[in-house]
């Protein structure tokens, strides 16, 4: 008897159906065709023990099971619920009128149990997109398949549960989830906030700054002087996520595996701060097999990099292209693939390998010439990228010891989405910029001139402080940012004083 089941194949973020056919004759051989790599190869000895402890019997036939395209590569277990289903239904010991409904996907414990998979909502959609009635997934991954509408998600526990299911003898309710209502329960939940940080007020104000403009921001001041505290409340005051920039960021986290046994939803910004010790690969996504990298995994959100000069030059040197484009494009030799990586670098340093370079009270230890040698780990090209320059000071004693509440984050946040707002109205027309850290070139001509007044300012500061010819662009963007944030209609001179102050590491002479 010849069978069909339907799984699904996850390349990238998107999803492709492979249909996996089945046909027992008479004979006692078993043979996997159709470009299985080596996990789908092991599915035989899963899936022998799971049936035979699930109180069925593969009897002895000749089973030829093809997964088809033949020309994509089948990777993973996810495939072992598939064929043990097809199996089944070729032996007629599992009803196959309903199987041309559904994609069955699941990995298989050898006592039947089954197992969490990747990429579920990838499925979800290409699923509902080719009008599949529904999924029959592990339990774990049902919630977060049914955030996809229009689709009957079927979570199971085990195998004998799914052919129980398929022969009509037990009824599971699928699992719903209201997309909407997940989404605003989740949303501006955060761990930390701006009230936590006492003193720093110009930080916070640069940060604010940042935030309304998507700028990516480079803090440089001693140890302990609050760089990773203020890093990690960012995320806190930049504009809720929208829920189509939650699905995105779901998408990346479900093929990478990373959403957590019965979530359904990311609907808070990430914030992604990999160790210095990471590789190319991790940090940019690739691999063997491609899986998204950091960046990928900050879609939408921030990712922190700690004590920067520390990281390898190559590691930092991929981020250029996606700083730019705001998307990786991982190539092989047969397939390439895409992971959007839309994300905001905060980015922390020493100002030497000390640490105490221009500090107030203590005295720098390193000799002549090492803090421009440990300066220049940062290429060119990508401090380019990186909008303000912060230098961080530590906080006395006296504004520790001060009881006095801060700003609390929901506060500033409130003014970050107002400015959010004219950058919206500003570039509806202009396909693929949102915020004022995108514009171009020619948007720059169009969005950010100057007066007699500016223009005078800007050229005796880059004349008295030595700022390099990259630093223009990037003063021009944050003015204008600064402008949204008091909701100017233009850039005035005071907008363009502000500016200038966040771009230390320009200014001639400032490493010694």
């Amino acid at each position: 008897m010849l069978v069909k089941t339907y799984g699904s194949a996850v390349y990238g973020i998107s999803a492709t159906t492979v249909t996996v056919e089945v046909s027992a004759t008479k004979g006692a051989r078993f043979f996997l065709v159709g470009l299985p790599d080596n996990a789908v190869k092991e599915s035989q000895q899963r899936i022998n023990t799971a049936v035979t402890q699930s109180g069925y019997r593969i009897p002895g036939k000749n089973i030829v099971v093809n997964m088809a395209p033949a020309d994509i590569r089948k990777e993973g277990s996810a495939y072992d619920l598939t064929i043990a289903i097809g199996i089944l239904a070729a032996t007629e010991q599992v009803k196959a009128e309903d199987l041309e409904k559904y994609i069955i996907m699941g990995e298989l414990s050898l006592d039947g149990t089954l197992q969490p998979i990747k990429g579920i909502l990838p499925i979800a959609i290409q699923a509902r997109k080719e009008e599949f009635k529904g999924l029959i997934v592990p339990v774990a991954n049902a919630r977060e398949a049914a955030i996809v509408g229009d689709l009957e998600v079927i979570g199971v526990e085990n195998l004998k549960d799914v052919i129980d299911y398929l022969n009509g003898d037990i009824t599971i309710a699928p699992t719903v989830v209201n997309t909407r209502d997940e989404f605003f329960k989740a949303e501006g939940r955060y761990e930390f906030d701006f009230a936590d940080v006492k003193g720093q007020e110009n930080i916070k104000r640069a940060m604010e700054i940042a935030a309304a403009g998507g700028h990516n921001v480079i803090m440089i001041g001693p140890p302990g002087a609050g760089k990773t505290m203020l890093a990690k409340r960012l995320p806190t005051i930049l504009p809720p996520m929208s829920l189509h920039e939650a699905l995105e960021t779901t998408k990346i986290y479900s093929v990478a595996g990373k959403m957590g046994n019965k979530a359904s939803l990311v609907a808070q910004r990430p914030f992604r701060s990999p160790h210095h010790t990471v590789s190319d690969v991790a940090l940019v996504g690739g691999g063997a097999v491609p899986q998204p990298g950091e960046i990928s995994l900050a879609h939408n959100g921030v990712l922190f990099l700690d004590e920067l000069p520390e990281y390898k030059r190559t590691a930092l040197e991929v981020l250029r292209q996606p700083l730019e484009d705001r998307v990786v494009s991982i190539s092989r030799a047969k397939f390439s693939v895409e992971y959007q990586a839309s994300f905001m670098l905060v980015a922390s340093m020493n100002p030497c390998p000390c640490g105490y370079y221009n500090h107030p009270e203590k005295d720098c230890t390193c000799s002549p010439g090492i803090v421009a040698k440990y300066l220049s780990r940062i290429s060119g090209p990508l401090l380019d990228r990186i909008d303000l320059h912060i230098e961080v000071t530590p906080v006395p004693f006296k504004e520790l010891s001060n009881n006095r509440l801060s700003e609390k984050s929901e506060d500033i946040r409130k003014r970050v989405m107002q400015a959010r707002e004219v950058q919206k109205a500003r570039f509806e027309n202009e396909e693929g910029t949102y915020s004022n850290a995108q514009m171009s070139a020619k948007q720059l001509r169009t969005y950010c001139q100057i007066d007699e007044t500016g223009s005078q300012l800007l050229n005796a500061a880059m004349e008295r402080l030595g700022l390099s010819a990259r630093a223009y662009d990037r003063i021009l963007k944050v003015s204008r940012t600064i402008a949204d944030l008091e909701g100017a209609p233009s850039i005035q001179a005071d907008h363009l004083a502000e500016a200038i102050q966040y771009r230390s590491l320009d200014r001639e002479g400032w490493a010694g």
